[in-house]
């Protein structure tokens, strides 16, 4: 079997994968990308694009339900689900289509459609197509949902979030098993485009909130819009010939038994390094059998190997999947030249609503690296003058602050437009900002960031680098 050479490989077609061939090519023209199955994203295919697409529809459903309250009759709200989920394919289905337009300008030949697995450092055996010698490799293998052996009892009723967007229609009922980011966004997108939802979760997690006083305002909030255990205890779960049946104590402790169209699994998403052969490269890998990297340069111990985006399971999001692509790309592409590459400060969203956001340093990340001294400023939304005008007076803003130096640390935020002020505090990490300095920046009015800068007002007050902030003035009054 004729073995072809390369300088780069990049074994994955995903974000990471086709942002490394892209900079590994500025400095070689011998690279090659390889894909296991198809080409293309998970945020277009099956992530965040379909995804937003149904939290659109649900969202639209919710304002005319609730019209009434400023004084707009919409009528009875009727969901037709074939025109909803028509909708969600036909737009993803462009998103896709974008992104494979971008797979078809890199030059065929340098496109490898197989399996790939190790043979050792160097040596990659694809499957249809044979052997590579690469003098460097990236792997970019993404991410792929995990189902954890005690749902399978679902059998063919057992679905995850890469199936759910294909549905011609949507089904009568969903047990959905995580309330994680994936299970909080569909769950309640479907409960309010009038599919009964009952979600069960494990440990009192629920959307990745690290901050208790959020944990506990979110947890209320969606129980009041769909049953949610975030620590459930399930006893039997079983097909049935009509869907699945799960057997599991309700809200006073007695044994209950639903009947479900569906069970969705939304308990996370697992690196894809199965059949990689990894032992074969001599790389020290942590106890998930995940290459030990540097953060900053991508690679693998002392190695030419590089790794990037969800595979390696530090920050599974899209931008950052995009971010390492250019670092290890670039890395890979001018070897030896080792060079840092930047990273940004961490920002997370889940697109529920409210919206859950996360910026910079949790609460126990805070804890730890002031060594206890800091202070944290807090705002509710229930009082806020935009929230109030736009009905949608809800939700908790956590910021944190350090003692002595006022840097801004990170915050924790379950209210409206928490995608916009996430952005807002996450540039103010990135640039070290103190919090002085942030209430220093312009707040129009009336805006919900209004909301941010009480925050900040009762943070700065706190970390003794400010007066007391002023009283429930809503933001239009003389205390402003």
């Amino acid at each position: 079997m004729q073995t072809r050479d390369v300088d780069v490989a990049i074994i994955g077609g995903g974000t990471a994968g086709m942002v490394a061939w892209r900079q590994a090519r500025k400095h070689t023209d011998s690279v090659v990308l390889i894909e296991a199955e198809r080409f293309g994203t998970t945020c277009a295919r099956v992530g965040c694009m379909p995804s937003k697409l149904l939290i659109a529809a649900a969202e639209a459903a919710h304002q005319a339900a609730h019209a009434r309250r400023f004084g707009v009759e919409a009528g009875p709200v009727k969901i037709h689900g074939p025109a909803v989920m028509a909708r969600v394919r036909r737009h993803r289905d462009r998103f896709v289509e974008g992104v494979l337009k971008s797979i078809e300008s890199i030059p065929e030949s340098d496109r490898l459609l197989g399996k790939a697995r190790f043979l050792d450092r160097h040596r990659l055996e694809v499957d249809g197509v044979g052997q590579l010698h690469a003098e460097r490799v990236v792997i970019a293998t993404g991410s792929s949902s995990f189902i954890p052996a005690p749902l399978e009892g679902a059998g063919s009723r057992l679905i995850t979030s890469d199936a759910v967007f294909d549905w011609d229609d949507l089904p009568e009922s969903v047990a959905v098993f995580g309330p994680g980011v994936i299970g909080l966004e569909l769950g309640q997108a479907l409960a309010r485009l009038g599919v009964r939802v009952r979600m069960f979760g494990v440990g009192g997690g629920l959307g990745g909130i690290q901050d208790p006083e959020i944990r506990k305002l979110a947890l209320k909030h969606f129980c009041d819009e769909f049953p949610l255990d975030p620590d459930a205890r399930v006893h039997e779960i079983s097909e049935t010939s009509g869907g699945v049946q799960i057997s599991f104590d309700d809200a006073d402790g007695d044994e209950a038994t639903e009947q479900f169209d569906w069970l969705l699994a939304a308990t996370g998403r697992r690196p894809n390094l199965e059949g990689l052969n990894l032992e074969s490269t001599g790389l020290e890998l942590d106890n998930l059998g995940t290459p030990l990297f540097d953060r900053y340069t991508l690679q693998c111990g002392n190695s030419p190997i590089f790794i990037a985006g969800d595979v390696n399971n530090e920050r599974p999001l899209l931008h950052e999947a995009a971010d390492e692509g250019r670092i290890a790309g670039a890395n890979a592409g001018r070897w030896p030249d080792l060079r840092a590459g930047l990273r940004r400060a961490p920002i997370s969203v889940v697109f529920s609503d409210p919206q859950i956001a996360a910026v910079g340093l949790n609460i126990q990340q805070v804890d730890e690296h002031c060594r206890g001294c800091f202070a944290v400023g807090s705002v509710s939304f229930a009082n806020q003058g935009r929230s109030r005008v736009m009905g949608r007076a809800r939700g908790l803003l956590r910021v944190y602050g350090e003692h002595g130096s006022g840097l801004f640390m990170g915050a924790e935020m379950f209210g409206p437009a928490a995608e916009h002020i996430a952005h807002l505090l996450a540039w103010a990490v990135q640039n070290r900002m103190t919090v002085s300095k942030m209430l220093d920046m312009p707040y129009y009015h009336p805006v919900i960031e209004e909301g941010l800068r009480t925050a900040l007002q009762d943070l700065n007050h706190k970390l003794k680098a400010g007066p007391e902030r002023p009283g429930d003035c809503m933001d239009c009054g003389p205390g402003v």
